[in-house]
This record gives C-alpha cells, sequence and structure tokens, in this order.
C-alpha cells in the first residue's frame, strides 16, 4: 500500500452525506462506484478513554457498492469516527491495534499512523485498513466478488483502500483549522 501516506495530522468535520466525498472520481482506475447508503448519527458518542475519561466523538459511514473492470460487484465500507480532540482518537486507534494484535489478526504496519489487515465478508476476500489522523480514525473496508482469492484481488483491494482513505481524509479535513500538535 505504498500509494498511502502520512499526513500531517488536521482537524476535521462529521458530515451526514459522507458518501458524497467518494462521488467525484472513481475509487480505482477501472471500478466504478454503483448504489450507496450514508450512515451518519448527529448524536454523539461516548468512548472509554484512559484513566476514566470519557470523550466524545461522532460517526459517518459510507457502504457501496463497486463496479469492477470486468463487471463483477464489489463491496465497500468507510467509517470515520470524529473525535473532540485529537489525544482520545490516538488511544482508539491504538487500542484497535493491541486488539487485532492480541486476537492474532496480524495488522501489517502501513505506517506509523495506519495499518491493513485481511478480511472476509461470507466468503468474499478482503482488506481493511484503520488510520489515525489528528481527531480522526478512519476505517476503511474492502471485499472482492464471491469465488475471487484474496491473491488475486490483493493489488485493486489495496488501491481501493488507499484512494478511498486519502479521499475521506480529505473531505473530512477542515482546511481553515490549525493543525493540532501530533501526539507523541
Amino acid at each position: 500500500m505504498t500509494e498511502l501516506r502520512v499526513r500531517v495530522p488536521g482537524v476535521h468535520s462529521w458530515t451526514d452525506k459522507p458518501c458524497g466525498i467518494l462521488t467525484a472520481a472513481p475509487p480505482a482506475e477501472g471500478f466504478s462506484l454503483g448504489s450507496t447508503t450514508d450512515s451518519a448519527s448527529p448524536e454523539g458518542r461516548e468512548d472509554i478513554g484512559e484513566d476514566g475519561a470519557r470523550p466524545r466523538y461522532r460517526q459517518t459511514g459510507c457502504l457501496a457498492d463497486l463496479k469492477g473492470p470486468d463487471g463483477a460487484f464489489w463491496k465497500l465500507s468507510a467509517t470515520a469516527s470524529v473525535y473532540e480532540d485529537p489525544e482520545p482518537a490516538h488511544h482508539a486507534y491504538r487500542v484497535k491495534e493491541d486488539l487485532d494484535r492480541a486476537h492474532g489478526r496480524g495488522p501489517e504496519k502501513v505506517h506509523d499512523t495506519a495499518y491493513a489487515l485481511s478480511a472476509d465478508d461470507g466468503g468474499r476476500p478482503g482488506r481493511t485498513l484503520l488510520l489515525w489522523n489528528g481527531d480522526l480514525v478512519l476505517t476503511v473496508s474492502a471485499y472482492a466478488p464471491h469465488g475471487s482469492t484474496e491473491h488475486e484481488a490483493r493489488e485493486d483491494l489495496e488501491r481501493i483502500l488507499g484512494n478511498v482513505a486519502r479521499r475521506m481524509e480529505d473531505g473530512l479535513r477542515d482546511h481553515d483549522a490549525p493543525s493540532p500538535s501530533p501526539t507523541p
């Protein structure tokens, strides 16, 4: 997943139309975006933080059908949790990474603030990317058509994940806000 580079931590905004971020361009060359479903709740949620803290965040997501170059249907899911501050977002990312490692799911580092792992959806091979940037924790999953193998689909899955993650992060980024200082 060489396409995905570390970006300066940013401040992000919640949206009730996350699928709109993905409609400007295809998720990868040869693929087209089909039907989409937004899932966005304006209600704030509480996370269990360190030392009993209960940081708040809002979640937004997009579920989409993709049509591959050969006409086969793929599946895409992107979920963004936008926290009130960067520290709780970083903590949530670290907890997810630790849980994936503890459950033997073998996270593969993409860079210091992102990792990927294999996924499966009812026999559809897939990949999931988790990324932390400032006050954002982003999860993007893509699944190949039934009957595919992960080996056959891996390159396309990685291109889709990289492109969608970059577009979602950029689409949610508040370009007028000052960037927070990086959390160690």
